[in-house]
C-alpha cells in the first residue's frame, strides 16, 4: 500500500489520521476466524455505546482509531462486521472473498484486491 492510496481521515480540524487500510483491501480479523473486503472505513468509533459495551471490557478498542465496514465471512456464512483498525491484519491468502454483495461493489484487481465498481465510490 502507498501513501498515495491510503485514505486520509480527519477527527478534527486539526489532527489528521491515515487509515492503515483501504478500500477495496482484503484483512482478516487478528483474533477472530474471519476475514473479508473493506468498503466503509469510519475515521473514529461511529456505532452505538450499546455495541461497543456489548465487547468485553479486556478486549474493547479505543475508539478513537478508525473502524472499517467489512463484507465479511468465516467458515459458516457471510456478514456484516464494524471492526477496529487494532484487530486487522492484511489477508495475504489471495482466495477471493464469497459475500455475495462484494460483487455488487467491487471487481476484483490483479493484486487480489478489489476495486469499486462506480467510479464515485472512494
Amino acid at each position: 500500500m502507498t501513501n498515495t492510496t491510503t485514505k486520509k481521515l480527519f477527527d478534527s480540524p486539526s489532527k489528521s489520521r491515515l487509515a492503515k487500510f483501504k478500500l477495496g483491501e482484503v484483512v482478516k480479523h487478528r483474533v477472530f476466524p474471519f476475514r473479508g473486503v473493506i468498503f466503509d472505513i469510519d475515521p473514529v468509533f461511529n456505532n452505538t455505546d450499546e455495541w461497543w459495551l456489548s465487547i468485553p471490557e479486556n478486549v474493547r478498542p479505543s475508539k478513537d482509531q478508525p473502524f472499517y465496514h467489512l463484507f465479511a465471512e468465516n467458515g459458516e456464512t457471510e456478514y456484516v462486521a464494524y471492526v477496529s483498525e487494532q484487530n486487522l491484519l492484511p489477508d495475504t491468502s489471495g482466495k477471493p472473498i464469497r459475500h455475495p454483495q462484494v460483487r455488487e461493489v467491487f471487481e476484483r484487481d490483479d493484486s487480489g484486491g478489489y476495486k469499486p465498481r462506480n467510479a464515485m465510490l472512494n
